[in-house]
């Protein structure tokens, strides 16, 4: 037997009259997009229907299949769209925005030595969960590494957000609230860790450009894999 549904808060509130009126396909579509590149309240949706489920509303078993498949597919399509249009644009646009072939190159090496964690976890953060599919798929990552780790990302996602908004139930409220709180300071220390491993990345690459350019240094390349030296013959011309 259905309960009424608890106060909403927040972006909660503007969801309801949409899944209300479309329920299932709702979270199917807004899931989808924002998996897939479109900053559409993905997220959000998902806690609601989940809210719904603990209620009454929506079976909570259909909402968190609904979601892991479209959470699946999404990032699927944002990896295609990367795979295929991706590295074009970065040939014929990239410098633009500061992204050359030899900062793509040294993406490709972070993604293969840790693409599968950066695509388990980015749907934990706003932006990268958009973005993370169509990165993978720029970088060339190989989809037999893609889709595990797309699965398992989708499945932590769902299960954790999906499990939250089911027990959260009449007091989801004071949680919404104390979660977006701390997704804050999540998301300010992330951009700190971000900006840290940059200025890091620019001591790194001035250091080499002073060893390098004294006498009788060493010109030859790291070598290997994922190599990111930045020394003259091994990235080509610049564009």
């Amino acid at each position: 037997m259905s309960t009424p549904t608890p106060p909403l808060p927040g972006a909660l509130a503007g969801l309801a009259p949409l899944l209300d009126h479309y329920g299932y396909l709702a979270v199917a579509l807004l899931v989808l997009l924002d998996n897939c590149g479109i900053p559409v309240p993905g997220q959000t949706v998902l806690v609601l229907a989940s809210v719904y489920a603990g209620a009454g509303h929506l079976g909570f078993a259909a909402v968190l299949l609904i979601a892991l498949a479209a959470a699946t597919l999404g990032n699927t399509l944002g990896f295609l769209i990367g795979r295929t249009g991706g590295r074009a644009f970065v040939h014929r646009w990239g410098r633009y925005v500061l992204l050359t072939p030899a900062r793509m190159e040294r993406a490709d090496g972070f993604f293969t030595r840790h693409g599968g964690k950066v695509v388990t976890v980015a749907r934990f953060v706003d932006g990268l969960r958009q973005a993370n599919g169509i990165i993978a798929g720029t970088t060339e990552m190989t989809w037999r590494r893609f889709l595990p780790f797309n699965l398992l990302g989708a499945v932590l996602w769902t299960g954790v957000w999906g499990t939250f908004g089911y027990l959260a139930g009449s007091d989801i409220g004071a949680v919404y609230r104390t979660a977006v709180r701390y997704q804050l300071w999540f998301a300010i220390g992330l951009g700190l860790l971000v900006a840290a491993f940059l200025l890091r990345q620019v001591l790194r690459y001035q250091r080499r450009r002073r060893t390098g350019a004294g006498p009788g240094a060493d010109t030859r390349s790291d070598g290997g894999p994922g190599s990111d030296s930045d020394e003259p013959g091994t990235d080509g011309p610049p564009a």
